[in-house]
């Protein structure tokens, strides 16, 4: 037990200390960043068994079903923890990198939505089926529009790094782009609302953890409306990036930070006995 304890709140902290270190440029030396990688995901992928991952090989659905939900939702920062050590922001990092970058997002954004989709599984066996519902339809959406971002996120990379200019398509497609990647950003905060209230009806979470998950997706969603379609440049803005809400929330990676504080919740489920709730009406 506490072992299990220990696990759960090392998690939340090394996925703090990866964003971080993940930000720090001068930390991309080889094979310094390899190595500081390699420790990050090693030590998040025992602190993930040890906590519940292991049920994935159990013969009972209910807690099967929570580990494996818990080890993909927990994976998009588990990949930030093993390869962007030191790569800073887009605007920071070289060409092949930003290649590198887009590569994860999309491992992430397929990540996230095989994750809730097994989580609607889970729910449904729990007789919690119309807010998961919801959840699991603006997911769907808000996946393929991620894939096609990071597709063309990686051909501008790609361009950039042959021949150092971004061909006139590309930068034509650049209004487009960015309100693609608006509503992927909305539709998964939509969806990561949706799915705390469905755990906190499941007893998987607290109620005060479920409605604080809640209003955080629905916070930020309002600042990222607010924000509006375009993506600001962070040269132009007249504050550091860093302290621009509307900036932050519409950061590719962040919606998907909730969804991995959901993983490591369902790791723990997964690895109590009594990990099958009472049965509420929905």
């Amino acid at each position: 037990m506490t072992a299990r304890r220990f696990s759960y709140w090392f998690l939340f902290a090394i996925f703090i200390v990866a964003i971080v270190i993940g930000a720090i440029r001068p930390l991309r030396v080889s094979p310094m960043y390899q190595a500081i990688g390699m420790i990050q995901f090693g030590a998040m992928a025992f602190a993930a068994w040890t906590l519940g991952a292991r049920e994935m090989t159990s013969t009972s659905r209910g807690p099967r079903l929570l580990a494996l939900s818990g080890i993909f939702l927990i994976t998009p920062f588990a990949l930030l923890a093993l390869l962007w050590v030191g790569l800073g922001p887009p605007w920071q990092a070289t060409p092949a990198e930003n290649q590198m970058r887009y590569l994860v997002l999309t491992a992430m954004a397929i990540a996230i939505v095989v994750g809730f989709v097994v989580l609607r599984e889970a729910l449904s066996e729990a007789d919690v089926k119309f807010r998961s519902s919801v959840g699991f339809a603006t997911i769907l959406l808000a996946g393929p529009l991620y894939l096609l971002f990071d597709a063309l996120a990686f051909g501008v990379s790609t361009a950039r790094l042959h021949g150092g200019e971004v061909p006139s398509a590309f930068r034509d497609l650049n209004t487009v782009t960015e309100m693609i990647l608006f509503l992927a950003g909305a539709l998964t905060y939509i969806a990561t609302a949706a799915f705390a209230v469905s755990l906190g009806r499941a007893r998987w979470l607290g109620r005060g953890a479920a409605r604080a998950f809640m209003i955080v997706s629905l916070v930020a969603l309002l600042l990222l409306v607010i924000r509006g379609l375009h993506f600001p440049d962070p040269h132009a803005l007249s504050t550091p990036w860093y302290t621009n809400p509307g900036f932050i929330v519409g950061i590719p990676a962040v919606p998907f930070i909730i969804p991995f504080l959901f993983g490591v919740v369902l790791l723990q489920r997964a690895g109590e006995s009594d990990a099958a709730p009472a049965s509420p009406t929905d």
